[in-house]
């Protein structure tokens, strides 16, 4: 990160700094979930909106069509739906004592955390439907691995 930058804008002096972009809806209401649920900070209110939480940062913005550095294509929030291509995976210290709290703030998750094997996770979702995966690293600090999903041919968690 570039030192110079009190802002805490994500903008590396040198190397790759890696941000998560979502597409929004309400910048507001996004901008609101990310600071109370996760702690963050806002480093920029709009345009985009960038959110620091622990050691990344997300950047919200609404959707729009195409631009000249991305022709043919258009952003927009994702629908609600049971298929997902990416998630923000969040890893915490002590997933029992944040999914209370997170709850307690108005969190919405799927269900209460699950111990499998390997970690402790439960997921939940932001206001734009965005499916966000809170995980406690357990038995995989010991080489204990998660159950394959069922009908997977693989050894992946």
């Amino acid at each position: 990160m570039n030192a110079d930058n009190s802002a805490g804008f994500p903008a590396p002096d040198q190397g790759v700094l890696v941000t998560q972009f979502l597409t929004v809806t309400d910048v507001a209401r996004s901008r609101a979930f990310y600071t109370d649920i996760f702690g963050g900070y806002v480093v920029q209110e709009e345009n985009p909106c960038v959110v620091q939480v622990a050691n990344s940062w997300v950047i919200m913005n609404p959707g729009g069509g195409p631009t000249p550095d991305k022709p043919g294509i258009s952003l927009s929030p994702p629908r609600p739906e049971n298929s997902v291509s990416a998630f923000l995976n969040v890893r915490v210290a002590d997933i029992a004592a944040f999914y209370e709290q997170a709850r307690q703030q108005g969190a919405q998750f799927l269900t209460e955390p699950i111990d499998r094997k390997a970690e402790i996770r439960c997921y939940m979702r932001d206001p734009d439907d965005y499916l966000i995966e809170i995980g406690q690293a357990t038995g995989i600090l010991r080489g204990v691995y998660a159950d394959p999903p069922a009908g997977s041919t693989g050894d992946q968690p």
